[in-house]
C-alpha cells in the first residue's frame, strides 16, 4: 500500500491545479541561500578551497630552554630562557614580536583597553589603586633584566604594553634560525583578588599557597600566512595565539612542593621519596587512581614547610605553550588511559588540596581519562603522554594541564550542583587539549573557534559520562533565552574576541549549539562526524581559520551549508517558524475531467522581432561564412517560418484539447478512497531558516513524523506551504516536537483545529506522453499549420 501511494502521489502533485505552492521564485527572496563567496578569504597555495592546508602551507616554530625559580616568601618568579626561532615562512623577518602577558596585571603597562564605567556601590582597595588618577605603579608586570643574542650581545627592543618587539641585527631569511636569551622576573599576583589566569591562591588557615603559573614566560607571537604578526594586545579577554615548539624546563621550588606541568618529568627519581616512586610505578597499570602523594603526606607538608629546595625537570615536544603548578598542599593521584586509535598510554593525573579531596579523589582523574578517550573518538587520537587536572578554584587550560574548581564543604559534603559543575569544567578544560592546544586556532581573534568547538564536544562527552548530565550548553532549547533577546542585544558569532558583549552565550553556547543542530538535525551524525573529524585531522598541529572549518565541513560531507554559516554565524536572526494555517481537502474519486481545452493564437515570425547588434554586424561582415544546409532550407518548417517563408494565419484562434487524463478505475478508487489532503502554511517569523520538523498525531492515536530540509525556503524565505496526503484523519500537528531547532516561540508550533469545512480535490489518472506543453498554451506553429 505504501509503495502504491508513493507512485500515484507523484502524479497527483504534478497534475493538480496550483495550491499556493510559491511558484514565484522572486517573491520574498533575499540572500539567505547565496554562497558566502567573497565573505570568505580567497583560497591560495597555503589554504585551499576545500578547507585543507595547501601544498605550500607553512608555519613557524619556537623552541625554549627555560630555568624558573619560585620564591614563595617574596611571591616572585625569576626566569631565564633561551629561544630558538625557526623561520619557515617565505619572508625575511626584520624583527620578532614577543608576548609579555604578565603586564596585564600592571597598572601602567597593561593593554589600556578601557570599558565604560558607572559609579559603584562598593570597590576594593586593590581595584582603586589601578583606577584612580594619577595611576600609581602597583609593582606588577614583567621586569626585563636582559635581552641578548646567543653570544650575550644586547639586542635592541621596544616594549609596547603587553608586547615587545625585538629588532634583529639582520633579517632572518627563509629557512634560517635565530637564537636569543631573555632574563626576567615578576611579582606573582594574587589571582583571587586581582583576577587573571595565573598567580597564587593563599590559604590563611594553614599559611600555604597554590601557584598556577600561566603566561609566565616571554612567548613568541604567531607569524602566519593569513595575518603576518598576531601582536594584538592582551587585555585579559581574548586569549592566545601561539607557536608550536619543544620545551626543556627546570623548575626550582621549595623541597616539599609537588609540581605538575606540561610534558614529562625527567627526574622523578630525584624529587620523589622511595614510597612515592613505588606508587608511581604501581599507577602505571592501575585500574583505579593511585595516590602518588597521599592526603596524610600533604597534611604533614602543610605544617612543616621545608626550607630546602628541589629542581624538577620537564620536557615537552610539539606544544604551543607550557604551564605548571606547585604547592605543598597537593595530593596527587594517577591512572593510565589507553587511546586505542594510536596505542598511546596516557597517564591521567590530578593535583588537589585537602579542601577538594572528597570530590577530586572520587572523580577528577576518572573524568580526565573519560575526556581524552571520548575526544579522541570524535576528533583525533590524543597524542601526548599525560593529561592533568589541578584544583585551583578556577577554570583555564594549557597543553597537558588545566586548572579547575570543585571543593567540598569543611565536613567533606558537597551538593550535586558543585559535583556536576566540577565534572563539567574538568571535561571542558581537559578538552581544550584538542581545541586549541592541538587544533591551534587564533583565540585572540576568534574565541568561538576554540571555545565553541570545545563546548560542543564537551556536551557529547558529558552525555556519554552520564546520560542525564545537566548540560547547560549544546542542546538547542538551552540557547532560546539568549536568542530571544532584542536584536540590539545580540551580535554575530563572527565577532572579534575583544568586542563581544555576551561572551558566554556568543563564544561558547551559540557555536556549540549550532554544531549540535548540524549534527542532529541538518547533516545527521554520520556525515557530521566524518566532516568534523576531517577538520580536526587536517588542522591538527596547524593554525586554522574559520573559513577552513566552514569549507572542510562542506567538502567532507557533500552538504551546501553556506546558508547555515551565513545565518547562524554571521547573522543574529533567531529561529521562529510558525504554523499559520492548515487547509483540508478530501478526494473526489469520480471526477470526469475529459481533458481541458486550451485556446491560443500563433505568434508572428521572429524575423520581425528586435535583433541585437551582433546579429546585424555578423550579416554585414563579408568575411563571415554562415553554416549552410540544403535540407534545413527545403525541409525544416521552423527555419522557413522564422523567415516568413511559411504562411500561417496569426490572427486565427485555435483550440487544443488535452487528452492525457482519464477517470480512475475501480481498483484505483478502492485504493484511494480514504485519502485526505492537508496543506500546511508556514511563515518564517524569526528570520533564520531551518528544517521544518513535524509530528502528526492521528485520531486513532498513532503518530508519524517528517522532516523537510531547510532548502524549502530557498525561493521564498518568508512563507512556504507543504501538502500531505493521509488515509486517516489528523488530530494535531506539532512543529519541532523535540525542540531541536532553537525555535524561540513554541506558541505557534501546534495545530489541532478542524473547524474549517474540507475542500475537494480531484484525482485522476495520467497517461504516458500527452501534451503537457499544450496545457500551458505552448503550441508550436507547425501544429497550427497542420490544422
Amino acid at each position: 500500500m505504501k509503495n502504491y501511494f508513493n507512485t500515484v502521489f507523484v502524479c497527483l502533485v504534478l497534475a493538480l491545479p496550483a495550491q499556493n505552492i510559491q511558484n514565484n521564485p522572486t517573491s520574498n527572496h533575499g540572500n539567505k541561500f547565496e554562497q558566502l563567496g567573497t565573505i570568505l578569504p580567497t583560497p591560495n597555495n597555503y589554504r585551499t578551497a576545500s578547507g585543507a592546508p595547501g601544498h605550500e602551507y607553512w608555519q613557524q616554530r619556537a623552541d625554549y630552554e627555560i630555568n624558573a625559580y619560585l620564591d614563595e616568601k617574596k611571591l616572585n618568579l625569576k626566569g631565564s630562557e633561551t629561544v630558538t626561532y625557526y623561520n619557515n615562512s617565505p619572508d625575511a623577518l626584520e624583527y620578532l614580536w614577543i608576548q609579555l602577558d604578565e603586564n596585564e596585571h600592571s597598572s601602567i603597562k597593561n593593554a589600556g583597553y578601557a570599558n565604560s564605567s558607572t559609579l559603584p556601590k562598593q570597590i576594593s582597595a586593590e581595584r582603586l589603586k589601578v583606577t584612580r588618577l594619577p595611576v600609581e605603579d602597583n609593582g606588577f608586570g614583567v621586569n626585563l633584566e636582559k635581552v641578548t643574542d646567543a653570544n650575550g650581545t644586547p639586542l635592541k627592543y621596544v616594549v609596547n604594553k603587553t608586547m615587545m618587539r625585538i629588532d634583529l641585527p639582520k633579517p632572518i631569511k627563509k629557512g634560517e634560525t635565530f637564537k636569543f636569551k631573555i632574563d626576567w622576573n615578576y611579582n606573582i599576583p594574587d589571582r583571587m583578588v586581582q583576577g587573571g589566569r595565573g598567580g597564587f591562591e593563599y590559604f590563611p588557615e594553614d599559611g600555604n599557597h597554590i601557584f598556577t603559573m600561566a603566561q609566565w614566560y616571554p612567548r613568541l607571537c604567531v607569524y602566519s600566512d593569513f595575518q603576518g604578526w598576531q601582536n594584538h594586545q592582551f587585555t585579559g579577554r581574548g586569549e592566545f595565539a601561539l607557536t608550536f615548539g619543544n620545551f626543556k624546563v627546570t623548575i626550582n621550588v621549595p623541597a616539599d612542593h609537588v609540581v605538575g606541568s606540561t610534558g614529562i618529568c625527567e627526574n622523578y627519581d630525584k624529587v620523589l621519596s622511595a614510597a612515592q616512586k613505588q606508587r608511581w610505578q604501581q599507577a602505571q597499570n592501575a585500574k583505579e587512581p593511585v595516590e602518588i602523594v597521599t592526603l596524610d603526606e600533604a597534611r604533614k607538608a602543610e605544617k612543616n614547610k621545608s626550607t630546602e629546595r628541589k629542581t624538577w625537570v620537564f620536557h615537552a615536544e610539539n606544544v604551543r605553550d607550557f604551564a605548571w603548578t606547585a604547592s605543598r598542599k597537593f595530593i596527587w593521584d594517577a591512572m593510565p588511559q589507553l587511546i586505542a586509535e594510536n596505542n598511546n598510554k596516557v597517564m591521567c593525573m590530578s593535583f588537589y588540596g585537602k579542601e577538594a579531596y572528597g570530590l577530586y579523589r572520587k572523580f577528577s582523574t576518572k573524568v580526565v581519562a573519560h575526556t581524552i578517550k571520548t575526544y579522541s573518538e570524535f576528533t583525533i587520537p590524543y597524542p601526548y603522554p599525560v593529561a592533568q587536572s589541578v584544583e585551583a578554584s578556577s577554570g583555564m587550560e594549557y597543553p597537558m594541564i588545566c586548572f579547575n574548581f570543585g571543593r567540598t564543604e569543611k565536613d567533606g559534603t558537597y551538593s550535586e550542583t558543585i559535583k556536576n559543575g566540577m565534572i563539567g569544567v574538568i571535561i571542558h578544560e581537559v578538552g581544550h587539549n584538542f581545541f586549541p592546544m592541538i587544533v591551534n586556532s587564533d583565540e585572540r581573534q576568534w574565541s568561538w573557534l576554540d571555545e565553541g568547538l570545545n563546548t560542543f564536544v564537551q556536551y557529547i562527552t558529558e552525555e556519554l559520562w552520564d546520560n542525564k548530565f545537566p548540560s547547560k550548553r549544546g542542546p538547542a532549547h538551552m540557547i532560546v533565552d539568549y536568542m530571544s533577546l532584542p536584536k540590539d542585544q545580540l551580535e554575530p558569532i563572527m565577532v572579534n574576541s575583544e568586542n563581544i558583549i555576551n561572551f558566554g552565550p556568543n563564544a561558547y553556547a551559540k557555536p556549540a549549539t549550532g554544531l549540535n543542530i548540524l549534527r542532529e538535525t541538518i547533516m545527521g551524525r554520520e556525515l557530521f562526524d566524518k566532516a568534523f573529524k576531517t577538520y580536526s585531522k587536517r588542522w591538527a598541529f596547524r593554525h586554522p581559520e574559520p573559513a577552513d572549518l566552514f569549507r572542510t565541513m562542506e567538502d567532507a560531507s557533500g552538504e551546501d551549508l553556506d546558508w547555515f554559516w551565513r545565518g547562524w554565524f554571521y547573522g543574529i536572526e533567531p529561529v521562529d517558524i510558525s504554523i499559520d494555517k492548515v487547509t483540508i481537502a478530501t478526494a473526489d474519486l469520480n471526477a470526469k475531467l475529459g481533458g481541458r481545452e486550451v485556446k491560443y493564437k500563433i505568434a508572428p515570425p521572429s524575423l520581425n522581432d528586435f535583433e541585437d547588434i551582433s546579429k546585424i554586424r555578423n550579416r554585414e561582415d563579408k568575411n563571415i561564412t554562415f553554416y549552410t544546409d540544403t535540407d534545413k532550407e527545403t525541409q525544416d518548417f521552423y527555419w522557413r517560418y522564422d523567415r516568413g517563408l511559411e504562411k500561417v494565419d496569426t490572427s486565427k484562434e485555435y483550440t487544443h484539447k488535452e487528452n492525457n487524463i482519464e477517470a480512475l478505475s475501480e481498483s484505483d478508487k478502492n485504493n484511494l478512497k480514504d485519502i485526505i489532503a492537508y496543506q500546511i502554511d508556514f511563515s518564517n517569523k524569526g528570520g533564520m531558516v531551518m528544517p521544518i520538523i513535524l509530528e502528526f498525531t492521528f485520531e486513532d492515536g498513532s503518530k508519524s513524523n517528517d522532516k523537510i530540509s531547510a532548502q524549502i525556503w530557498r525561493k521564498n524565505e518568508n512563507t512556504v506551504s507543504k501538502t500531505y496526503y493521509f488515509t486517516k484523519k489528523l488530530k494535531s500537528i506539532q512543529l519541532d516536537p523535540m525542540k531541536e531547532t532553537a525555535d524561540i516561540d513554541t506558541s505557534n508550533n501546534t495545530w489541532g483545529d478542524f473547524s474549517e469545512a474540507p475542500n475537494k480535490f480531484q484525482v485522476f489518472k495520467q497517461k504516458q506522453g500527452g501534451a503537457r506543453g499544450a496545457a500551458n498554451g505552448q503550441i508550436n506553429p507547425m501544429q497550427a499549420a497542420k490544422k
